[in-house]
Protein backbone atom coordinates (compact mmCIF):
# COMPACT_ATOMS: atom_id res chain seq x y z
CA UNK A 1 0.00 0.00 0.00
CA UNK A 2 2.57 2.84 1.03
CA UNK A 3 4.55 2.36 -2.63
CA UNK A 4 6.42 5.37 -3.86
CA UNK A 5 3.75 6.16 -6.21
CA UNK A 6 1.00 5.93 -3.70
CA UNK A 7 3.21 8.22 -1.27
CA UNK A 8 4.08 10.56 -4.03
CA UNK A 9 0.10 10.78 -4.77
CA UNK A 10 -0.62 11.41 -1.13
CA UNK A 11 2.19 14.13 -1.29
CA UNK A 12 0.07 16.11 -3.33
CA UNK A 13 -2.68 15.19 -1.21
CA UNK A 14 -0.88 16.74 1.88
CA UNK A 15 0.44 19.84 0.11
CA UNK A 16 -3.08 21.23 -0.84
CA UNK A 17 -3.11 22.97 2.51
CA UNK A 18 0.46 24.09 2.31
CA UNK A 19 -0.65 25.44 -1.30
CA UNK A 20 -3.68 27.48 0.24
CA UNK A 21 -1.71 28.79 3.49
CA UNK A 22 1.26 30.63 1.02
CA UNK A 23 -1.73 31.74 -0.94
CA UNK A 24 -3.97 33.11 1.90
CA UNK A 25 -2.10 36.55 2.43
CA UNK A 26 0.46 36.03 0.12
CA UNK A 27 3.22 38.98 -0.93
CA UNK A 28 5.69 37.91 -3.93
CA UNK A 29 7.94 35.14 -1.88
CA UNK A 30 4.96 33.77 -0.85
CA UNK A 31 3.37 33.14 -4.76
CA UNK A 32 6.73 32.59 -5.35
CA UNK A 33 7.08 29.57 -2.46
CA UNK A 34 3.57 28.36 -4.00
CA UNK A 35 4.84 28.30 -7.44
CA UNK A 36 7.70 26.50 -7.13
CA UNK A 37 5.16 23.61 -4.75
CA UNK A 38 2.92 23.79 -7.20
CA UNK A 39 5.64 22.58 -10.03
CA UNK A 40 7.00 20.12 -7.68
CA UNK A 41 3.51 18.67 -7.22
CA UNK A 42 3.10 18.80 -10.78
CA UNK A 43 5.93 16.71 -11.49
CA UNK A 44 4.36 14.19 -8.95
CA UNK A 45 1.37 14.15 -11.07
CA UNK A 46 3.57 12.91 -13.42
CA UNK A 47 5.88 10.52 -11.42
CA UNK A 48 3.63 8.36 -9.77
CA UNK A 49 1.25 6.80 -12.59
CA UNK A 50 4.71 6.36 -14.87
CA UNK A 51 6.68 4.84 -11.29
CA UNK A 52 3.19 2.63 -10.74
CA UNK A 53 3.18 1.38 -14.65
CA UNK A 54 6.90 1.20 -15.30
CA UNK A 55 7.23 -0.93 -11.68
CA UNK A 56 3.74 -3.17 -11.82
CA UNK A 57 2.64 -1.27 -8.79
CA UNK A 58 -0.77 0.26 -9.72
CA UNK A 59 -3.00 -0.56 -7.02
CA UNK A 60 -6.47 0.17 -5.96
CA UNK A 61 -5.50 2.84 -3.48
CA UNK A 62 -3.16 4.71 -6.41
CA UNK A 63 -6.51 3.88 -8.64
CA UNK A 64 -8.94 5.31 -6.40
CA UNK A 65 -6.56 8.72 -5.17
CA UNK A 66 -4.85 9.50 -7.77
CA UNK A 67 -7.78 11.57 -9.67
CA UNK A 68 -8.69 12.75 -6.03
CA UNK A 69 -5.59 14.35 -5.32
CA UNK A 70 -5.93 15.91 -9.09
CA UNK A 71 -9.33 17.42 -8.18
CA UNK A 72 -8.31 18.76 -4.73
CA UNK A 73 -5.79 20.25 -6.07
CA UNK A 74 -7.04 22.28 -9.03
CA UNK A 75 -9.99 23.07 -6.77
CA UNK A 76 -8.08 24.11 -4.02
CA UNK A 77 -5.63 26.66 -5.94
CA UNK A 78 -8.69 28.25 -8.25
CA UNK A 79 -10.67 28.74 -5.18
CA UNK A 80 -7.90 30.72 -3.74
CA UNK A 81 -7.00 32.28 -6.82
CA UNK A 82 -10.16 34.21 -7.09
CA UNK A 83 -9.84 34.70 -3.38
CA UNK A 84 -6.68 36.61 -3.93
CA UNK A 85 -8.11 38.30 -7.37
CA UNK A 86 -5.74 36.67 -9.64
CA UNK A 87 -8.55 35.16 -11.47
CA UNK A 88 -11.78 37.60 -11.48
CA UNK A 89 -14.23 39.07 -13.54
CA UNK A 90 -14.80 36.84 -16.59
CA UNK A 91 -12.38 34.70 -16.31
CA UNK A 92 -14.31 33.17 -12.92
CA UNK A 93 -16.48 31.76 -15.65
CA UNK A 94 -13.46 29.73 -16.73
CA UNK A 95 -12.40 28.77 -13.48
CA UNK A 96 -16.25 27.57 -12.66
CA UNK A 97 -16.70 25.56 -15.97
CA UNK A 98 -13.71 23.81 -14.95
CA UNK A 99 -14.78 23.25 -11.53
CA UNK A 100 -18.48 21.94 -12.39
CA UNK A 101 -16.73 19.24 -15.24
CA UNK A 102 -14.52 18.06 -12.67
CA UNK A 103 -17.36 17.22 -10.68
CA UNK A 104 -19.83 16.57 -12.70
CA UNK A 105 -17.06 13.84 -14.32
CA UNK A 106 -16.02 12.56 -10.76
CA UNK A 107 -19.86 11.98 -9.91
CA UNK A 108 -20.18 9.80 -13.72
CA UNK A 109 -17.36 7.87 -12.83
CA UNK A 110 -18.76 6.99 -10.15
CA UNK A 111 -21.88 5.91 -11.15
CA UNK A 112 -20.20 4.29 -13.69
CA UNK A 113 -18.10 2.42 -11.79
CA UNK A 114 -20.88 0.82 -10.08
CA UNK A 115 -21.95 -0.70 -13.45
CA UNK A 116 -18.40 -1.63 -14.04
CA UNK A 117 -18.13 0.50 -17.20
CA UNK A 118 -14.91 2.03 -17.34
CA UNK A 119 -14.03 5.55 -19.05
CA UNK A 120 -10.43 5.62 -20.15
CA UNK A 121 -9.00 8.88 -20.23
CA UNK A 122 -8.90 10.04 -23.65
CA UNK A 123 -5.78 12.46 -25.11
CA UNK A 124 -8.33 15.09 -25.01
CA UNK A 125 -8.70 15.14 -21.70
CA UNK A 126 -4.40 14.96 -21.26
CA UNK A 127 -4.51 18.02 -23.31
CA UNK A 128 -7.28 19.70 -20.82
CA UNK A 129 -5.14 18.49 -17.84
CA UNK A 130 -2.30 20.18 -19.20
CA UNK A 131 -3.48 23.50 -20.19
CA UNK A 132 -5.31 23.67 -16.43
CA UNK A 133 -1.82 22.99 -14.63
CA UNK A 134 -0.02 25.45 -16.82
CA UNK A 135 -2.54 27.90 -16.48
CA UNK A 136 -2.75 27.83 -12.60
CA UNK A 137 0.88 27.98 -12.39
CA UNK A 138 1.44 31.02 -14.70
CA UNK A 139 -1.71 32.45 -12.43
CA UNK A 140 -0.06 31.79 -9.36
CA UNK A 141 3.93 32.93 -10.75
CA UNK A 142 1.80 36.28 -11.79
CA UNK A 143 0.79 36.99 -8.41
CA UNK A 144 4.55 36.55 -7.19
CA UNK A 145 5.30 39.06 -10.12
CA UNK A 146 2.84 41.71 -9.83
CA UNK A 147 3.85 41.97 -6.21
CA UNK A 148 7.35 41.68 -6.80
CA UNK A 149 6.98 44.68 -9.31
CA UNK A 150 8.89 43.06 -12.21
CA UNK A 151 7.23 44.30 -14.75
CA UNK A 152 9.08 42.98 -17.46
CA UNK A 153 7.54 40.01 -16.73
CA UNK A 154 3.73 41.60 -17.55
CA UNK A 155 2.69 38.91 -20.02
CA UNK A 156 2.67 35.86 -17.40
CA UNK A 157 -0.74 36.97 -16.37
CA UNK A 158 -2.13 37.04 -19.90
CA UNK A 159 -0.56 34.03 -20.87
CA UNK A 160 -2.24 32.36 -17.70
CA UNK A 161 -5.82 33.77 -18.56
CA UNK A 162 -5.58 33.00 -21.94
CA UNK A 163 -4.35 29.48 -20.96
CA UNK A 164 -7.26 29.26 -18.27
CA UNK A 165 -9.55 29.66 -20.91
CA UNK A 166 -8.27 27.23 -23.40
CA UNK A 167 -8.22 24.50 -20.85
CA UNK A 168 -11.91 25.32 -20.16
CA UNK A 169 -12.73 24.82 -23.76
CA UNK A 170 -11.09 21.74 -23.50
CA UNK A 171 -13.16 20.60 -20.67
CA UNK A 172 -16.55 22.01 -22.23
CA UNK A 173 -15.32 19.19 -24.99
CA UNK A 174 -14.38 16.25 -22.96
CA UNK A 175 -16.94 16.80 -20.47
CA UNK A 176 -19.14 16.36 -24.08
CA UNK A 177 -17.28 13.59 -24.20
CA UNK A 178 -17.75 11.64 -20.85
CA UNK A 179 -21.23 12.60 -20.28
CA UNK A 180 -22.22 11.26 -23.72
CA UNK A 181 -20.19 7.89 -23.29
CA UNK A 182 -21.96 7.28 -19.73
CA UNK A 183 -25.23 8.53 -20.57
CA UNK A 184 -26.08 5.14 -22.67
CA UNK A 185 -25.72 3.28 -20.00
CA UNK A 186 -28.16 5.70 -17.89
CA UNK A 187 -31.29 3.57 -18.97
Amino acid sequence: MLTLPNILTLSRIFAVPILVALLWEAGWLGYFVAFVLYCVVGVTDYLDGYLARSQGTVSKLGIFLDPIADKIMIAAVILMLVFTRDIEGWHVIAALVILVREITVSGLREFLAGLSVSVPVSRLAKWKTTFQMFALGALILAGSVSHGGWEQLFWVKPVGLISLWVAAALTLVTGYDYLRAGLKHMD
